[in-house]
């Protein structure tokens, strides 16, 4: 299998798909010109990704599982604009451009954000107009995403995370900031997927462990990046985590030694796919990049 084209194959259709839902000419123009220029500033699409994938090896037709996908996309899209906040991390460039505050200013930012949050859910529940998925399974699928997006999930970790800054804290602390701040849309992303198919049990376990080790080791290599990437390449200011003094695994291990739990994460997630029957690829294909990346 020729993973890189598949992928590449794969992020055509979600970019399509995005597109089609942000029609850059309709009113009021602002607010979608904004939702764009976020949506489309660049990305791995990784959520998406997953989402499909996971919904593929459990048996649907991918395609089915786009309108979660996109979703998904919008989700942490919003994340990031809201991220980059003065509040927040006030960040100046977002993967390589300035950030969505910095072009359409404070207010717009925030309403962007509030924006595409709530049209992913609005998106979500068209699902239901698709005769061959299970109302069961659908719905089983946005509880799935709320709950990774929400206070239980990514909001909760930003929160631990924004009350930690400054202060020194443990090894329990920091692994609840990255498996909910950056884990639990991934976990939510690889679940809704399958949930969606109405994948069994045994799968659906394999494969939320899959996307737990992988979330953890995305935030453990994003930390390490920020102390030892360079910028023009990862498309963001690097040396903010410590600068704002924030809870991470470098602080707190060492870069080697954060390193090298990442990639030990990274072993465990291919190897929590091996019971699975159909092809894994592009799974850990997708984890071997995350993990590698900027090397």
């Amino acid at each position: 299998m020729d993973v890189k084209g598949v992928i590449q194959e794969r992020i055509a259709e979600i970019d399509a798909a995005l597109a089609a839902y942000l029609p850059r000419d309709a009113y009021p123009r602002d607010i979608y010109e904004s939702m764009h220029y976020s949506v489309f500033a660049g990305g791995k699409r990784l959520r998406p990704l997953l989402c499909l994938e996971a919904a593929r090896v459990s048996g649907l037709d991918y395609r089915k599982a786009l309108p979660a996908a996109c979703a998904l996309e919008f989700i942490h899209t919003y994340s990031l604009i809201h991220d980059d906040l003065p509040a927040l991390d006030d960040d100046d460039l977002r993967r390589g451009k300035p950030t969505n505050h910095r072009v359409f200013g404070e207010a717009m930012a925030i309403l962007t954000g509030d924006a595409l949050l709530t049209y992913a859910f609005e998106i979500l529940t068209s699902l239901r107009r698709d005769p061959t998925l299970s109302p069961a399974h659908i719905l089983e699928a946005v509880a799935e995403i709320a709950a990774g997006a929400g206070v239980g999930g990514m909001v909760g970790g930003q929160v631990v995370d924004v009350k930690s800054e400054g202060k020194q804290v443990g090894k329990e602390v920091l692994e609840y900031i990255h498996t909910h701040k950056t884990g639990a849309l991934i976990r939510a992303s690889v679940r809704s997927g399958c949930l969606l198919a109405g994948g069994p049990a045994p799968l659906l376990a394999a494969l939320t462990l899959y996307a737990r080790k992988l979330g953890l080791a995305f935030q453990i290599i994003d930390d390490y990046l920020d102390e030892t990437g360079d910028e023009k390449r990862l498309g963001k200011r690097v040396g903010s985590d410590k600068a704002r003094k924030k809870a991470t695994y470098t602080s707190l291990l060492g870069r080697e030694a954060s390193l090298g739990k990442a990639e030990g994460l990274y072993r465990e997630a291919v190897a929590a796919l091996e019971p699975i029957d159909k092809g894994t690829e592009i799974l850990q294909y997708l984890a071997r990049k995350l993990v590698y990346r900027d090397r």
